[in-house]
């Protein structure tokens, strides 16, 4: 059966093609694209609507930034409703190639308008799709630059996302060894503990999050807290109060996370969390400290 869904911020800023020292595993510059599966179409369109319209210029075509998908999930749904996510490469091919040298089936290249991607399955099965953005004057490879890898025009961009990850070892063997991601930063509720380790693309500020330590029993609700999306704003207070200007109904305030930056938590209609993140921390993080460059616009 197809899957959903909503496509959020396919966005990509074009740059120079990575110079003739580049290392032979192509560059993962950041997030281009994430499916989020749905099971009310119409209610998680309006959501998704409301939240662009908050966030982005009203000048703005709200579909140009958050694209929506016309398929609606009919079957029960799965308990990770973030049914892929694309990260940005600067040579398709060529990282496919070494995806596969290294033991793992990736699916054929595929060329879509401006656009050649192929997909693969992390070693948990999440569902990964790695896209290049060819020039159109002849096919050249460009890449999206390190700091706006997947920002748009209104002041906010997909910065992270974050997936329930039980194999620690093996997951670190695929993002870490193979493809060059490195740990960001780490912690957990107390200081002695590692809940959520951030791991940051190679070549980028973008990065995914193990959510570790989850109950193999966790319920939907908790699922959807761990399994989630971050979008990053320039000022968290500013943010809320355009969502409550437009109608956006908020569930919770605007807090410090433990790793020192302001966030606020909201929850599609499926229960999948969309985190508000600022760029940069205000305060010292708990637990580690951050070993690469932050986000920004």
């Amino acid at each position: 059966m197809k899957r959903p869904a909503f496509l959020l911020t396919v966005l990509l800023c074009c740059a120079a093609a990575a110079n003739s020292d580049a290392p032979k595993r192509p560059r993962i510059t950041g997030i281009g694209i994430v499916m989020v599966g749905t099971q009310n179409h119409q209610k998680s369109e309006q959501f998704y609507r409301d939240l662009a319209h908050a966030l982005l210029p009203q000048s703005l075509h709200v579909e140009t930034f958050f694209p929506i998908g016309s398929e609606q999930l009919n079957s029960e749904p799965t308990s990770n409703l973030l049914e892929r996510v694309a990260f940005i490469t600067d040579d398709a091919k060529a990282l496919r190639e070494w995806i596969q040298k290294h033991g793992y089936k990736a699916g054929g290249l595929q060329h879509v308008l401006k656009f050649s991607s192929f997909t693969v399955s992390d070693p948990e099965g999440h569902k990964l799709q790695f896209t290049q953005l060819d020039d159109k004057r002849g096919g050249n490879k460009t890449t999206a630059t390190n700091d706006n890898a997947s920002s748009g025009p209104g002041g906010v961009r997909l910065i992270h996302v974050g997936w329930v990850v039980k194999d620690r070892a093996a997951m670190d063997k695929f993002y870490k060894d193979i493809l060059r991601f490195h740990v960001y930063w780490h912690g957990g509720m107390k200081d002695d503990e590692t809940n959520w380790v951030d791991m940051q693309v190679p070549d980028g500020t973008d990065w995914l999050e193990y959510m570790l330590n989850v109950p193999a029993d966790a319920d939907k609700h908790t699922l959807g807290v761990m399994n989630h999306i971050a979008i990053g704003v320039p000022d968290i207070r500013a943010a809320q109060k355009k969502l409550l200007e437009n109608g956006v109904k908020l569930t919770e305030e605007p807090k410090i996370g433990r790793d020192g930056k302001w966030q606020l938590n909201l929850y599609d209609p499926d229960d999948t969390r969309v985190e508000l993140m600022e760029f940069t921390p205000v305060q010292k993080p708990c637990c580690s400290e951050y070993t690469g460059p932050h986000p920004k616009l």
